[in-house]
């Protein structure tokens, strides 16, 4: 209470600690984390958004709040910055979790096809990020195509087969039975564009599947459309490599790029044999989904 509140026998309520958050700076926090829900939003293009992320930034006890505010959801805080905003990740119980399984079900009712739809999303991963050093490196963009993606999955279901048919191995499984076929059996009897009449790219084609894969993730902020070239043309963002970071070590991931795996800028890719096939270890990369 102030002297002068005091003379006159008034109440003046006492300003809060620096160090203790108010109502306020709770509901601050809780709009920041609602600005990292929304992928495409970038805080350059918003000035409420930037503010928060300078409080975030120079506020120990405002960034404590907001990552306590993203705990209580289910999300854990993945990097804070004016590059990728407040960038999230859903934890498995979150009610804000992507699941592949819940992706492949809206993609699709076929097992085969839900399987495919998950062979496509751990293939541009692992295109966009073949190397250990790109997914660690922030300035680092991975660059992909639809066809490429494709011509990538092709050919390692090539060098899968061979090595099948070399170590005595039934390669011509029947084909009612998806479950019990080795991944590049089933991507590898699909067709790669199917037929139509006015010669449209089928949604159940391997290039069908792989389009509407990377139009998810451009939809979910993870990449960006450059071009039509190729099937369509994509850039990762920053919230993309992030996730993928997170889920590093996935083990079909250490599978896939541990066929020799060499993509080039423009988004096509080679496959070359690894150097040493008895001990093949793969770079750091996962999908950014929970299986």
């Amino acid at each position: 209470m102030t002297d002068h509140a005091a003379a006159h026998g008034t109440d003046v309520p006492e300003a809060p600690p620096a160090n203790r958050a108010t109502p306020a700076d709770t509901a601050d926090a809780a709009r920041l984390v609602s600005f990292g829900l929304h992928p495409k939003l970038a805080p350059s293009r918003d000035a409420e958004y930037a503010e928060l992320l300078r409080r975030y930034r120079d506020e120990p006890v405002f960034a404590r709040l907001a990552d306590a505010v993203a705990t209580g959801l289910g999300l854990v805080v993945l990097e804070v910055s004016t590059r990728a905003g407040m960038a999230l990740a859903a934890a498995e119980d979150s009610v804000f979790a992507v699941r592949m399984g819940d992706y492949a079900r809206r993609a699709g009712s076929d097992s085969a096809d839900r399987f495919l739809h998950g062979l496509a999303h751990l293939a541009v991963a692992a295109m966009a990020f073949p190397r250990p050093e790109d997914l660690a490196d922030d300035g680092y963009i991975g660059r992909i195509t639809v066809n490429g993606v494709d011509s990538f999955v092709r050919q390692a279901c090539r060098k899968l087969e061979e090595r099948a048919a070399a170590e005595g191995e039934n390669t011509d499984p029947a084909t009612d039975a998806p479950g019990l076929e080795a991944a590049w059996r089933v991507y590898a009897r699909r067709s790669s564009t199917g037929a139509t009449k006015d010669a449209r790219r089928l949604a159940g084609s391997t290039t069908g599947i792989i389009a509407k894969a990377v139009g998810f993730l451009a939809d979910s902020g993870f990449l960006q459309r450059t071009g039509d070239d190729a099937g369509g043309t994509y850039r990762t963002t920053a919230r993309y490599q992030l996730q993928v970071r997170d889920m590093a070590g996935n083990a079909a991931m250490a599978e896939l790029l541990e066929l020799g795996v060499v993509p080039v800028s423009d988004g096509t890719a080679s496959l070359l044999p690894p150097q040493d096939p008895d001990s093949l270890e793969a770079p750091d990369a996962g999908l950014p989904f929970h299986s």
